[in-house]
């Protein structure tokens, strides 16, 4: 199975919103099918290494948390450019645990995604990633909040 979806769960999302995209009819399905699997196999060309996801209930538990910190930062950001006076923006450098490559690039998306916040520079030899706050007021809530609530769980997922 393995030789025909090198990558079952990305030729899955990729058929999926190909369908999503495009409308449901049979050649859509056809279509889609036949280009997930050709670009499964396109990247298994790359030699990437499946990840290995060790707790899978962790997974909704970070979905929610993002999306719950993904809607305060939209309030927040909102009330910043309305309301308030402008804010100190920054950058922080944050030490990271993990080292492993599909953990850091969701944590990447995570803090790029969220309003406010943006992943400028990750650092290999040190293990830690600069970060760009609109509001930075407190460097160390910004240094506890990826650890604690990202990176955590990323732990979980990916150890």
């Amino acid at each position: 199975m393995r030789a025909l979806l090198p990558y079952p769960l990305l030729a899955l999302g990729l058929a999926v919103m190909w369908l999503l995209l495009s409308g449901f009819s049979r050649g859509q399905a056809v279509l889609a099918v036949l280009a997930a699997i050709a670009a499964t196999h396109a990247f298994s060309a790359l030699g990437e290494v499946s990840p290995r996801i060790r707790r899978w209930l962790a997974i909704p538990e970070l979905f929610g948390i993002v999306l719950w910190d993904i809607l305060v930062s939209n309030i927040a950001v909102a009330r910043i450019i309305l309301f308030d006076r402008p804010r100190r923006p920054g950058f922080v450098t944050v030490p990271l645990r993990t080292r492993n490559p599909s953990a850091l690039a969701i944590l990447a998306i995570i803090i790029t995604a969220t309003p406010g916040t943006a992943w400028f520079d990750y650092s290999a030899a040190r293990n830690e990633v600069l970060i760009h706050v609109l509001a930075l007021d407190d460097e160390e809530h910004w240094k506890r909040l990826i650890a604690d609530r990202y990176e955590r769980l990323l732990l979980e997922i990916f150890r």
